[in-house]
């Protein structure tokens, strides 16, 4: 962690913040309007000595997970304020009387760590916690609901309740933890419930797509650590954005939730955007490739998959949404199921608390009964191995990605399993409790495949197609993974969802105009990840990085073969050429002077890990800031730039670049 320091001369101030990445977003031109140079340095002083008082607290003894997740905590209310004071432009009454209550609670419970009393761990009814997150070492909140019943000896259900669309905001996180935090001393309304309620910021603004993803599961986590949660009763819900969530997260994640309950969310990217609303933006018609990575993103390709998971929707009558529901039964009637779609007679986009308690009433009987985690058939579908896995069935390779894959198997009386011809799949594991004995049986499209004799512990059998049939390849632990597998499948956008380093080139490059462009490119990805998803950039010169960092983390690598060494590094197993004087990707040449790639590909230093070539997300502010359906992969897995415009020197200021061409790799990371 390290000092940084924030001035604004015209106003005679400092900020002094604590950072825990060597990038930093570009400061504000000056201390939000509001606050006289008094009050802004006394908020700088108080900041700084939480941070500091946070980091002594870190230092003392060893640092286990418990404990990084109590110094959270109290992280989450410093954390707030400093985007506040960044991003806020002016702060009325009311916002400093937020920033400055979150500095008292920051303190206090900064007080109640340094005596070894953190009273809210056990604090029934409304409390704010949070976690620090894997992707990039930000800490994020969460508010809970604990109901006043809650006994760690009787694990409760979950119910994880995901939130309405909220412009993006400075003062976005102090806004939301106002919601939960009620102190931390003994709440006397508590309510009466039998589910502890878990509700994630999810990184404000995204639909829960991306890192947003990540932090739900991550924040699902959090909970699982600090209570005793009965895992097989987890509920997934939530209105507008969060109802769009959860169709999202619940159709593609099916045996993670015991029962889905959206509540007007949308479900698909062309029609959502057609609603007849002002600020609305019309998407379409795209470039083929970003026409193809839609398949990843919407919910509705993935309607089949409400056979697996129970699904309670709710729509208002005469809300302006009604139609996406509407796409989404259509999409389940296709697949031969029949949407609960509880409409509310009279109302707008609103929960109408009649039709909501009919939806937890049917929730509430899904959840009694639990996950059933050996279903006797499982039918699953999916667009991309990012989407992988359904109770006993995991999708392995894809015939081409982004189009419809399907599997379909079911367990008979005496244990053989019985799959229907696969589509779109050239591999695929069976999990336990399937295929367990001394002989076990498996048909695929009505062909018997030969399997040797197997434990009653024996590890998942992996099946693949070779000659024109299927066969056993041999047990999952022993078949290496070859050509786009589970989570590292692309496209570009997906390398910012797990652990991810920047490293940047220290040495001499062989081009300045694509130097410049790949420092201002780096540059604007620090602004934007920091602004939009809440945490700082992680960055390291390449000199400084280390066999662990590359380990551990997706290596996004900015600059050329000159200026990186890890890009040089890494060229001799990259599909396109580089040199200092030409670019080749497949049969095309470009200069190299003022071409460059961006690309990604399975990283040949570490298994399972991307490396990136000069990309963050390939969204920008313009779609960060405005509307969340716009966030989707722009280039894919590759594309040719054109650079040598001009470098704005602010990170927000529109960078020139000409994408020439983008498209996926193959199924064997190639170039088509």
């Amino acid at each position: 962690m390290r000092t940084l320091l924030i001035r604004w001369p015209a106003a005679g101030v400092a900020l002094v913040i604590l950072t825990t990445a060597v990038a930093t977003p570009a400061p504000p031109a000056g201390p939000p309007a509001g606050l006289s140079a008094e009050d802004f340095q006394s908020l700088a002083r108080d900041v700084k000595a939480l941070g500091d008082r946070l980091r002594d607290l870190r230092a003392r003894g060893p640092l286990t997970p418990e404990k990084d997740d109590l110094l959270a905590d109290a992280e989450v209310f410093r954390k707030g304020v400093v985007w506040a004071l960044l991003y806020e432009t002016k702060l009325d009454p009311a916002d400093l009387t937020l920033v400055r209550k979150a500095l008292r609670r920051g303190a206090e419970r900064a007080d109640s760590l340094a005596a070894g009393k953190p009273a809210w761990a056990d604090r029934k009814g409304r409390v704010v916690r949070g976690f620090v997150s894997a992707v990039d070492g930000s800490v994020q909140p969460y508010g809970l609901i604990v109901p006043a019943g809650y006994d760690p000896a009787r694990p409760p259900r979950l119910d994880v309740v995901l939130h309405g669309s909220s412009r993006p905001t400075g003062l976005s996180e102090l806004r939301f933890m106002s919601r939960f935090d009620g102190g931390d001393a003994p709440s006397e309304t508590a309510p009466d419930q039998n589910y502890i309620e878990l509700h994630p910021l999810g990184r404000v603004e995204n639909c829960y797509r991306w890192a947003g993803e990540t932090d739900v599961f991550e924040a699902i986590a959090a909970v699982c650590r600090r209570y005793t949660i009965d895992r097989d009763r987890v509920v997934l819900r939530g209105m507008s954005m969060g109802a769009s969530g959860t169709w999202h997260l619940g159709l593609k994640h099916p045996d993670r939730f015991v029962a889905l309950g959206p509540y007007c969310g949308y479900v698909d990217t062309h029609e959502f955007s057609r609603t007849p609303l002002p600020n609305f933006v019309k998407v379409g018609p795209l470039p083929p490739h970003q026409e193809t990575a839609l398949h990843m993103l919407d919910s509705v390709d993935y309607a089949a998959n409400a056979g697996v998971v129970p699904t309670v929707a709710c729509m208002g009558e005469k809300d302006v949404f009604f139609q996406a529901h509407v796409l989404m039964g259509k999409a389940m009637e296709k697949e031969g199921l029949t949407m609960v779609n509880l409409i509310s007679p009279g109302t707008g986009h609103v929960i109408d608390p009649k039709t909501h308690a009919e939806q937890m009433r049917r929730i509430g009987g899904f959840a009694e009964k639990g996950v059933d985690h050996s279903p006797k058939r499982v039918r699953f579908v999916t667009w991309t191995l990012k989407y992988d896995r359904c109770h006993w069935l995991r999708v392995l390779g894809l015939g081409d990605h982004y189009r419809r894959a399907e599997l379909d198997a079911s367990v008979a009386e005496d244990g053989t399993v019985e799959m229907k011809e696969p589509t779109n799949v050239t591999r695929f594991a069976l999990l336990p409790p399937v295929l367990q004995g001394p002989k076990p049986r498996l048909r695929v499209g009505g062909v018997d495949v030969p399997l040797p004799a197997r434990g009653k512990a024996a590890p998942p059998v992996v099946i693949g197609h070779r000659d024109g049939k299927w066969c056993f390849l041999g047990d999952l632990d022993t078949v290496p993974p070859t050509g786009k597998r589970p989570g590292v499948q692309g496209p570009i956008d997906d390398a910012f969802t797990t652990p991810f380093l920047c490293v940047r080139g220290t040495g001499k490059p062989w081009n300045p105009a694509v130097q410049a462009w790949a420092d201002a490119t780096l540059k604007r990805f620090a602004y934007e990840w920091h602004r939009y998803f809440r945490g700082d950039l992680p960055v390291k010169d390449d000199t400084a990085v280390t066999d662990e960092d590359i380990r551990r983390n997706n290596l996004i690598l900015f600059g050329d073969p000159g200026s990186n060494r890890l890009i040089a590094r890494v060229l001799p197993k990259m599909p396109v050429r580089w040199t200092a004087d030409e670019l080749g990707v497949g049969k095309d040449r470009y200069s190299a002077v003022d071409h460059a790639p961006v690309v990604i590909q399975p990283n040949p230093l570490a298994e399972g890990r991307y490396v990136v070539f000069n990309s963050g997300h390939t969204f920008h502010e313009k779609e960060l800031g405005s509307l969340n359906y716009l966030l989707f992969p722009r280039l894919g897995d590759w594309a040719v730039m054109k650079v040598g415009g001009k470098v704005p020197a602010d990170p927000s200021g529109l960078l020139e670049v000409e994408v020439l061409r983008a498209g996926f790799f193959d199924e064997q990371w190639r170039l088509p």
